[in-house]
């Protein structure tokens, strides 16, 4: 710790291929600003975008539609969880990162195959949302599993383009691509998916007087037309050359047993949920004393917990039972974790997970309700967009690719510091729109604010995410941590909406600010681990992990 540091530490990205650290020297501005040319730099950009499409249409947008629609504000809010896909991807992740693609495998590659079948699994959910009518009961249930799926799609893609991201490129780039990937991620997200997906709405005469299911459904199917962009970016690029294979996956008969097991544990999570629906109601009821919010919030949590152990136990009865062989669930979902903690020693790998857990809490419980929040406060949807969209989304970028500037020249860590304590501020701002509503220089001051510190720590946040990352588990240890870093914030943001009916939106904001204090700590304790030099003899990682150099998580002295 004593002023050594690698120039894996000067970007904030460790070198995932092990060997020796390239000698420590900070880049020179022009040396930084020419790096950003680099042809995977645009390709990240385009993936990005394909990326952040989907998000807004289960989101920020979506909300705007049900409140047209006549959904009440709690039901809103509660179809957030239509994204817990992205929360649990890692369940999945070792199918994606394992699992060939008959015929598409052999001409596209592994992780370009992948990638065609989930963008086209996109499209196919966004088209099914739109034709669902939510003014309607049969219409708004079918809008629920439509918009699962596309969570769920939305999601995979996710696991293969954060897999292709780290694999295609060499550490010294993760930082670039980090912040070209955000860019584009913010383009999708808010001036397509989010201000593009409003105005044509509004445009084609839906409004809050003047509800029109033909105009969102013409709207998501612009949607669905507009993610041809990351289905041509998948069919120019190539398929990344650094990635290492499994040594236990052989035949088809393999694949297709793991794949029955995977098909159990889902089924097995899914109808815990539908059955437990009449004792939930129970519960509740049981529960009333301590107040809806308290009793809602536990009894969901009840339900996820009961889940969550059926489907473990289904998957732990499979491998017990043979039908899948135990070698291969520990490489799949026992050796990626393990190596984690090997490489960084228990309590400093369980560190690094709560910061992952907590660094975007306030960030994401905010963002669940904000569009709400704009309407509820007297803006119409052409206002909405056009500030939080088309005056937000440069700033978003620039904040993107300051954040990777800044994270290439002074380190990952001291952005990570950087951006928590921005978010911090950015929160509290929100707390002024709510005693001035419907003044447009304030929301634009705020959103200025909020979006160039959102693009700002997002940059730095996924380049220490792939600092993290062993190329040997690429997919699956990612999936892990950005799991971990929307879970507990989605969890809560589910509940938004009921905070704001019993508190208001006063009190909501404040305790989102202050669910971002515990992460400035986190971060400077994270500034003080070091991942070992190579995993213990003892261990049974040494064979399979590559040696990792240099001090991913150490701030620049």
């Amino acid at each position: 710790m004593a002023g050594r540091t690698s120039a894996a530490s000067e970007t904030g990205v460790a070198d995932a291929e092990g060997g020796s650290p390239a000698v420590p020297r900070r880049q020179s501005v022009a040396e930084t600003l020419r790096a950003y040319s680099h042809p995977k730099v645009a390709a990240l950009a385009c993936l990005g975008f394909s990326a952040g499409l989907p998000l807004p249409l289960i989101f920020a947008t979506l909300s705007l539609w049900l409140r047209e629609a006549g959904v009440d504000r709690a039901q809103v809010t509660y179809f957030s969880w239509a994204a817990l896909g992205y929360s649990f991807k890692f369940v999945w992740a070792p199918l994606i990162d394992k699992l060939p693609l008959p015929y598409l495998a052999t001409h596209l590659g592994q992780r370009r195959s992948w990638l065609l079948v989930s963008q086209l699994a996109v499209i196919g959910a966004i088209v099914s949302m739109a034709h669902c009518d939510p003014a309607t009961d049969a219409g708004l249930a079918a809008m629920a599993v439509a918009a699962v799926a596309l969570g769920f799609s939305s999601a995979t893609q996710d696991i293969v383009i954060d897999a292709y991201r780290i694999e295609a490129a060499p550490a010294a780039m993760q930082a670039l691509l980090s912040s070209a990937y955000v860019a584009g991620y913010r383009v999708g997200w808010t001036l397509v998916g989010g201000a593009l997906a409003l105005y044509l709405a509004d445009g084609l005469g839906s409004s809050a007087d003047g509800y029109l299911f033909a105009a969102w459904r013409w709207t998501y199917l612009a949607m669905a037309a507009a993610m041809l962009v990351g289905v041509a970016t998948t069919l120019v690029i190539s398929e990344p050359l650094r990635r290492r294979a499994s040594s236990y996956f052989h035949g088809a008969a393999d694949y297709g047993r793991f794949l029955l097991l995977f098909a159990l544990v889902a089924g097995a999570f899914v109808a815990t949920i539908l059955a437990s629906a009449g004792a939930a109601d129970q519960i509740r009821i049981a529960l009333a004393g301590l107040g809806d919010h308290v009793a809602g919030f536990l009894v969901a949590a009840l339900r996820l917990a009961a889940a969550l152990a059926a489907a473990l136990a289904v998957g732990a009865l499979g491998v017990a039972g043979g039908l899948v062989r135990r070698e291969m669930a520990v490489e799949t979902y026992t050796a990626p974790a393990r190596e984690f903690f090997v490489r960084y020693g228990r309590r400093a790998a369980l560190l690094i997970l709560l910061l992952v857990g907590f660094y975007r809490v306030s960030d994401i419980v905010l963002g669940v309700i904000a569009n709400v929040f704009y309407y509820d406060m007297g803006y119409g949807k052409d206002a909405i967009a056009t500030a939080t969209k088309l005056f937000g989304t440069p700033v978003t970028i620039s904040g993107g690719f300051l954040g990777g500037y800044l994270a290439l020249r002074y380190g990952t860590l001291r952005v990570l510091m950087l951006g928590a304590a921005l978010t911090v501020a950015t929160n509290l701002l929100f707390i002024a729109l709510t005693a001035v509503p419907g003044h447009l220089p304030l929301l634009y001051i705020v959103i200025g604010a909020d979006n160039l510190t959102a693009g700002l720590a997002s940059a730095a946040f996924v380049a220490y995410l792939s600092s993290l990352t062993n190329l040997k588990f690429t997919a699956v240890q990612y999936a892990i941590f950005s799991s971990l870093m929307t879970l507990f914030p989605k969890l809560l943001g589910g509940f938004s909406g009921q905070v704001v009916d019993g508190f208001g939106y006063q009190w909501f904001f404040l305790g989102a600010a202050i669910l971002g204090l515990p992460v400035l700590l986190l971060v400077a304790l994270a500034g003080r681990v070091e991942p070992r030099a190579e995993p213990p003899a003892s261990s049974a990682m040494v064979s399979h992990a590559p040696r990792r150099s240099g001090r991913c998580c150490a701030l620049p002295r």
